[in-house]
């Protein structure tokens, strides 16, 4: 059945219903319906194993971070769909990250990592990105994919990141701080799209944030003071290390859906542009 046909035949419509594709998904389908009670998203897409998305665990995501004053409202969800409340905005970009709305972006995170656990129910995954970089790892080589020349020494590297890192807090986490899944509304952020939630290091989601949007050093500087107090060499060296495997990770995330996704979208060009990313966070850390 088409997307767009599953999302029709849901029974909660009222009244007239129109959906129109929502662009800009990398990894599922979404339209926005409207009916006779207004405007919500439908995001369609079952689990992705290649991927380690389960989505029980993105519904108990959305719901928490919603309580928590992070997300949209979950109104509906049955297998392979998840109706949530439309925010009437737009979506953010790297320079909008770069410019006004890092402070916003970054009291979001904060309010990720400390308040939705205060909500969180049943089981939820957890996050750890070096072994995702090694499950993708053997997913390219069961798929032979044409990266296959590139992976022993990303996995050499990844290694030494790892260690780098060393011990962690663990929080809970988004997971997947792209730009453009932070809204504005006018007068609030809003922070969208549970697909990686879980249970990691509060790194993970700076150094993705700070990797996706390309914040300078100084940026960086001042979002670490802010989250921790108080910075130091140490940290400074393990941020930077969990900073690059943000990056590689966004690169292998893509040279994964090269050879598994159906969406239309151009992955290639997306794989090349992340691992530039990468390859100037890596070599930054090897100099802290």
């Amino acid at each position: 059945m088409r997307p767009i046909d599953r999302v029709l035949g849901l029974k909660i419509w009222q009244g007239e219903v129109v959906a129109d594709p929502l662009g800009g998904g990398i990894t599922n389908v979404n339209f926005r319906v409207r009916d006779g009670r207004g405007s919500c998203v439908v995001r369609v897409g079952d689990d992705i194993p290649v991927h380690q998305i389960m989505r029980f665990n993105e519904l108990a995501a959305s719901r928490a971070a919603y309580l928590a004053g992070v997300s949209p409202q979950v109104l509906h969800h049955e297998p392979g769909l998840l109706v949530i409340d439309f925010i009437e905005g737009r979506t953010l970009t790297a320079a909008d990250l770069c410019d006004w709305a890092l402070d916003q972006a970054l009291e979001m995170v904060i309010r990720t990592h400390r308040d939705i656990p205060r909500h969180l129910r049943g089981p939820s995954l957890t996050f750890w990105v070096f072994q995702v970089i090694r499950d993708y790892a053997l997913t390219l080589t069961d798929g032979d994919s044409r990266h296959l020349e590139a992976l022993p020494a990303l996995m050499t590297q990844a290694q030494a990141l790892e260690a780098a890192v060393g011990r962690i807090e663990m929080v809970f986490g988004h997971n997947d701080l792209l730009p453009a899944n932070f809204l504005h509304d006018g007068a609030r952020m809003w922070l969208v799209d549970w697909d990686y939630a879980g249970w990691g290091s509060p790194l993970f989601d700076l150094g993705g944030l700070a990797a996706n949007a390309g914040l300078s050093q100084a940026q960086e500087s001042v979002m670490l003071t802010r989250y921790f107090g108080q910075v130091d060499r140490d940290l400074m060296r393990r941020y930077a290390a969990m900073k690059a495997a943000a990056a590689l990770r966004e690169a292998m995330w893509s040279m994964v859906s090269e050879i598994h996704s159906e969406l239309d979208f151009d992955y290639a060009a997306y794989t090349s542009a992340n691992l530039l990313t990468y390859r100037a966070a890596y070599d930054a850390w090897t100099q802290t």
